[in-house]
């Protein structure tokens, strides 16, 4: 185990270091920020001192370097535009962004399984087809127009439900559902194929011939052997929320979250907020797969030998 935990650490190492070097990149091709954040009235000596102190008059070499020397000593410099540490601009985002991502993930998780377990078990009634008819609707449906139709019913036309911000719980339904409507079609089907598979098996026919109750049966042999397609879904999916699923959602509701962030600080050539907020999320995601990694190998050990 210890080597397979060394394994995941140094693809987490490889890969945070590639992000951290083509972030780097893609900002620096995205623009000049001196128009941008400086403004109009600013004398030449004040808009000088400003180029200097952000190093925008130094090479891409040079600033490659300091912007590795700061992602190493964990300073990253100031934001352009709220000329404040990029570190507490982030922090203040990630809250909010972690509250709406594991809504969706509970959201999703709560109403996927049980239906996936349902289509596996009545894959030939009338309650199996339903189930996957309304998987299958869920893939149709992008998250962004089902924000919109959303807003225009429970807040345009029936003002049962708020949109901008996240001031209370009634705030959490429209973006919950709406990040959650493409994962819970998702899961749904992988849970239903990953349990058809796994009923057809030998031991599910000696544990009912043993006459354990049908409800163990399922749960317990049948959705425990499971789990492994069912944890690499849900890891799947959490990491897609943490790297971008997010950002248009958070964008139509104005959710105060990192996605928003990310999009402003793109639009406004904030290089160190992007850059952090970018490196931010990629450690999320690193986090969250190296995660599910270890618990394949939990799960089911034979990951781990295979691997060995």
């Amino acid at each position: 185990m210890t080597d397979y935990l060394l394994r995941v650490a140094i693809k987490m190492a490889v890969t945070l270091f590639a992000i951290v070097t083509v972030t780097f990149v893609a900002t620096r091709l995205s623009g000049n920020p001196i128009d941008t954040f400086l403004g109009e009235g600013l004398t030449d000596e004040g808009r000088d001192a400003l180029i200097a102190y952000f190093q925008l008059d130094r090479s891409i070499w040079h600033q490659y370097v300091a912007y590795l020397r700061g992602v190493v000593s964990g300073e990253f410099g100031l934001s352009f535009i709220e000329r404040r540490p990029v570190t507490q601009v982030v922090a203040a985002r990630l809250w909010p962004s972690a509250q709406l991502l594991l809504a969706s993930i509970g959201l999703t998780a709560a109403v996927s399984i049980p239906l996936g377990v349902l289509a596996a078990l009545y894959r030939k009634s009338w309650i199996g087809s339903a189930v996957m008819v309304v998987a299958f609707s869920g893939y149709a449906v992008p998250n962004f127009v089902l924000a919109v139709v959303m807003i225009l019913t429970f807040s345009y036309w029936l003002n049962w439900l708020p949109v901008v911000g996240n001031g209370t719980a009634l705030h959490f339904i429209m973006p919950t559902i709406a990040m959650s409507g493409v994962l819970i079609a998702a899961l749904t089907r992988f849970t239903r194929n990953a349990m058809l598979d796994v009923l057809g098996q030998d031991f599910i026919r000696t544990a009912r011939a043993k006459g354990l109750p049908e409800l163990a049966v399922v749960m317990r042999h049948g959705l425990g052997n499971a789990g492994v397609t069912v944890i690499s879904v849900i890891g799947l999916q959490i990491a897609s929320l943490a790297a971008a699923g997010s950002v248009v959602v958070e964008t139509i509701f104005s959710w105060p979250g990192i996605g928003q962030l990310l999009v402003t600080a793109a639009i406004m050539r904030d290089y160190p907020v992007l850059q952090f907020g970018v490196i931010a999320v990629a450690v999320a995601v690193v986090l969250i797969n190296a995660i599910t990694d270890v618990a394949y190998a939990l799960v089911d050990p034979r990951i781990r030998l295979a691997r060995s």
